[in-house]
């Protein structure tokens, strides 16, 4: 289906998917959420009009008569209505990067957050969000309890969330929403999760996300541990660095030891690509692709917007010389689970 089509509606472009991609854009610029909620609030209103009522409130110049539709939100529709790509999208159409030819191999992501964490969708506009920009499986992979800052999943809820990824499965077929979780990599190189219930997830991420400055010895121990854990399938944001705002400084490790870890226990290396963090620097990543590491580029997305940041670390893999066939999610999810240990 056209995504500028809804069913039933016969117009050139339409108004709800124009709202909805100038959010999911917003997101993608990294625009304040009370501007992306606008579009999304506006996108609610017009799918609950019908097509002549909508086009006679154009015509008229009420729609802003209607609560959550604004002057911004109501140009969109203008436009829309009248065939006209809305020139609100047009301003906030992304740069184009490169990484094109790795980012046309991927066929999901590994590393995707819901509100059931700190992300701010639910686990549904995730999911379909990720189809509509061409993926066949996605993976949800919420933090574990540890993280309450960010509303970490217990073993309880994140049983329950396994239950709804069940049901929505069958719903998005042949679309696949792969279950998963972002493990906190504890102090001592644990992980913040049952092993049990690690053991039903189909891709578990494990990321350090506190004491970022212990010293070398200890973080290299701790995500060699995490890297060897039979459960582990991608070691997250391994330098912990932020690029943006007061930033903040990489974790002091032995990078040869921990991506000899990966390789040898078969846990791929993220390769984040969200703009704030662009972990692991490019010289850690060619120290990777040298050692013969499996690679995992990831969104690390908390918005749908958010998943196309993929660009991002696939102009790094690119520049760096990762092989795409060292990219997990490169695999359908037949052959990536298949290769799980």
């Amino acid at each position: 289906m056209d995504r500028r089509r809804r069913p039933g509606y016969t117009g050139v472009v339409d108004p709800l998917w124009a709202l909805r991609q100038v959010a999911f854009q917003l997101e993608r610029a990294g625009e304040p959420t009370y501007r992306v909620r606008a579009f999304r609030r506006a996108a609610d209103v017009v799918a609950a009009l019908s097509p002549d009522e909508l086009a006679q409130r154009v015509e008229r110049g009420t729609l802003t008569e209607l609560n959550g539709i604004g002057r911004a939100t109501a140009g969109v529709v203008a436009d829309a209505v009248h065939g006209r790509e809305p020139a609100y999208l047009a301003k906030i159409r992304p740069p184009v990067v490169g990484g094109q030819a790795m980012r046309a191999r991927l066929k999901g992501d590994c590393h995707t957050h819901s509100d059931w964490s700190d992300g701010g969708s639910p686990i549904r506009e995730m999911a379909e969000a990720a189809r509509d920009l061409g993926h066949e499986w996605v993976a949800l992979t919420d933090h574990s309890p540890r993280l309450t800052v960010a509303n970490g999943l217990s073993a309880e809820r994140l049983r329950r969330q396994l239950e709804v990824v069940a049901e929505l499965n069958t719903e998005l077929a042949p679309f696949l929403v792969l279950t998963g979780i972002e493990v906190d990599i504890l102090a001592d190189g644990s992980l913040d999760q049952d092993p049990e219930l690690l053991g039903r997830l189909d891709v578990v991420v494990a990321s350090a996300h506190s004491k970022l400055r212990m010293p070398s010895r200890e973080m290299t121990a701790r995500l060699s541990a995490a890297a060897a854990n039979p459960h582990v399938d991608v070691l997250g944001h391994c330098t912990g660095r932020l690029v943006t705002g007061r930033g903040r400084p990489e974790s002091e490790f032995d990078a040869e030891a921990v991506f000899t870890a990966c390789r040898d226990h078969g846990t791929a290396v993220e390769i984040n690509s969200r703009p704030d963090r662009l972990d692991p620097p490019r010289r850690l990543l060619r120290l990777a692709v040298e050692l013969g590491c499996e690679f995992a580029i990831d969104s690390d997305a908390h918005a749908p917007g958010q998943l196309d940041w993929l660009s991002y670390g696939c102009e790094r893999a690119e520049e760096c010389g990762v092989p795409p066939e060292r990219v997990v999610n490169a695999r359908g999810a037949a052959e990536l689970l298949n290769g799980r240990r």
